[in-house]
């Protein structure tokens, strides 16, 4: 059940944008680019424009953020938006396939080759999801969240609740404390972390977009919410303590915070039933997929070349 609007409140849109390879499978027309190039990739796009592709591994998380519109069609709370480096010529195979699916998007960008990381801003995306690594580190580095999507999900989902897992330092939380696990070992790390618990952890490049999905669940009584998030990181006791206050001090719920000290998170994503986990470092993206849809943030010290 949907909440009644506060009055004056402001209507805010999460902004979703993804790519046209991490919504649907391109990797045979991919194949065609790399092995004979941009002119028979057109060609080869053009004479298949009517030919339905396969969904991608962003497919059933995109498809989730536009069922929560069925609750308030009037006033959506979610827009996805296509970036495609097709032209519009051979995008028209996607378009065709978005709407074989049902899917409701109508704004894109369409960039000829070029990368359509510049057109985040424009959109106001809070996030981008892409199969493009090179587009996923340009955005980041821009300041917005993005992943680079890894895998699909292996598993068979219930409801449509969406449920979006993250990892805490480099992805919500900046990569000041990771950057002493790094370069100084677990002792210091522990050390700084208890010496700090009260300093809440500057933000990291999702930050924003959890407090955009927060906003959503605000819009419905707690047992109606649309989308569940979880925490689900490393950490563990005393270093759990500056998680806690630091969420408590960005006025941020949320769901579920698991604090693993260690162990591998594939199986308690799919007790989550996670849609997506998203990680900075690839190694547990990797470890990860065989459970859940994965998708890596090239961000902070563990990605620096």
């Amino acid at each position: 059940m949907t909440k009644p609007a506060r009055e004056g409140a402001k209507q805010q849109k999460l902004v979703v944008a993804v790519s046209s390879r991490a919504l649907f499978n391109l990797d045979e027309s991919h194949a065609v680019f790399e092995n004979e190039g941009k002119e028979a990739f057109c060609r080869y796009q053009i004479d298949h424009e009517d030919v339905v592709l396969e969904p991608g591994y962003g497919f059933t998380l995109v498809k989730k953020f536009l069922a929560i519109n069925r609750q308030n069609p009037d006033e959506p709370l979610v827009e996805v938006i296509l970036l495609s480096q097709n032209s519009a010529d051979t995008g028209l195979r996607i378009f065709n396939s978005i709407a074989h699916y049902g899917l409701k998007i109508t704004r894109a960008a369409f960039t000829s080759g070029a990368s359509p990381f510049s057109y985040i801003a424009p959109f106001g995306a809070h996030l981008f999801l892409s199969a493009n690594a090179l587009d996923v580190r340009k955005t980041l580095a821009a300041g917005f969240a993005a992943a680079t999507i890894l895998s699909g999900s292996s598993l068979k989902h219930p409801t449509e609740q969406l449920r979006i897992a993250f990892d805490g330092d480099s992805v919500l939380f900046s990569d000041d404390s990771e950057r002493i696990y790094q370069q100084q070992g677990l002792a210091a790390f522990a050390d700084n972390e208890r010496q700090q618990a009260k300093t809440p952890l500057p933000g990291g490049p999702f930050k924003d977009f959890l407090s955009a999905l927060q906003h959503i669940q605000n819009q419905f009584a707690a047992a109606d919410a649309p989308i569940r998030t979880a925490l689900v990181t490393a950490r563990s006791a005393p270093a759990h303590e500056r998680v806690v206050r630091t969420l408590r001090a960005w006025d941020i719920r949320i769901d579920e915070a698991l604090f693993l000290g260690g162990l591998p998170k594939g199986e308690f994503l799919r007790a989550f039933d996670a849609d997506i986990f998203f990680d900075d470092q690839k190694a547990h993206c990797e470890s990860a997929a065989g459970h859940v849809a994965t998708a890596h943030v090239p961000h902070g010290i563990v990605n620096e070349a």
